[in-house]
């Protein structure tokens, strides 16, 4: 079978160059190409239509615009488009709290109110599976790892909207308790992973199976 063509989103923060490129490396049946919200944008909507999956691990705040400077393309119609076109959606760890006054990313992440109140970072997390039957967790169980973790202050949580599904939680109480869930946003199948900070995270045997899972889940796989 053919490995699924996916493009990782990044742009708005920092991270670990080498391990996140490692980490996509080891993804079985994955073909990732990583590259800033700018490229992605500017590319002709053939080329990004090409992709079976684009994963956003970007942070960037200022509300998606088709007017703005020659060399950041058209973020707005590039993204608006991935729902009519039915391509998978995942939603990686900072990529949550990206654009929080754009209704749009509301809708594909099913939340409301996504503004960090504080962060945690090195925390020892337990993950814990809600619903094994899920797809995404093939091959897994509950597990421990070291990531960092948010809480937001007046967010609508993901238990609180219609169509989430939440399969993994955690009892951290520095943490969002949801730390993964799927939903519907248009044609596309969106998988929202809280987790995913840095090398420790991405080295992790149960975060890369979950990713890998979702990716492919959310192309139907």
């Amino acid at each position: 079978m053919s490995p699924i063509k996916i493009a990782v989103i990044t742009g708005g923060h920092p991270f670990d160059v080498q391990p996140f490129h490692a980490l996509f490396d080891a993804l079985s049946g994955i073909e990732a190409y990583i590259q800033h919200t700018d490229e992605f944008a500017s590319e002709p909507d053939e080329v990004r239509d090409g992709y079976a999956a684009v994963v956003f691990y970007s942070m960037l705040k200022d509300t998606p615009r088709d007017d703005g400077l020659w060399y950041t393309g058209k973020p707005q119609s590039a993204f608006e488009r991935l729902g009519e076109r039915g391509q998978g959606i995942v939603i990686l760890h900072h990529g949550i709290l990206a654009y929080p006054n754009w209704a749009v990313w509301d809708d594909i992440t099913g939340m409301k109110g996504r503004i960090m109140r504080s962060y945690h970072q090195n925390e020892q997390v337990l993950v814990e599976v809600c619903d094994p039957q899920h797809p995404i967790l093939r091959n897994t169980s509950a597990w421990e790892m070291i990531d960092e973790t948010y809480l937001m202050d007046g967010a609508v949580m993901p238990d609180e909207i219609p169509g989430n599904h939440i399969f993994l939680t955690t009892p951290n109480p520095h943490s969002l308790k949801p730390l993964g869930w799927t939903r519907q946003y248009q044609k596309s199948r969106v998988f929202c992973f809280v987790s995913g900070h840095g090398y420790a995270t991405y080295a992790n045997p149960g975060f890369r199976n979950v990713l890998a899972n979702g990716a492919r889940w959310s192309v139907g796989g």
